[in-house]
């Protein structure tokens, strides 16, 4: 069982959920709603770790919200 931490956005354009994990090159899907869209980055996240464990390029820390004047 791995955990990961990935980011999840609604493109303004489709209405589909896109998903992420940061620093994982080909960790990335999008799906209809929110089930679907974690599943299908269950899926993608499953068969890249048939490879071996993955190399990350990059660890999320968090967001931020700032204020811009």
């Amino acid at each position: 069982m791995r955990t990961v931490t990935a980011v999840i956005e609604r493109d303004q354009d489709t209405g589909m959920f896109v998903g992420y994990v940061p620093g994982w090159p080909g960790a990335h899907s999008q799906g209809a709603s929110l089930v679907e869209l974690r599943e299908n980055l269950r899926e993608v996240i499953a068969m890249l770790c048939e490879d071996g464990d993955p190399t990350l390029e990059a660890t999320f820390i968090g967001t931020e919200v700032l204020d811009v004047a």
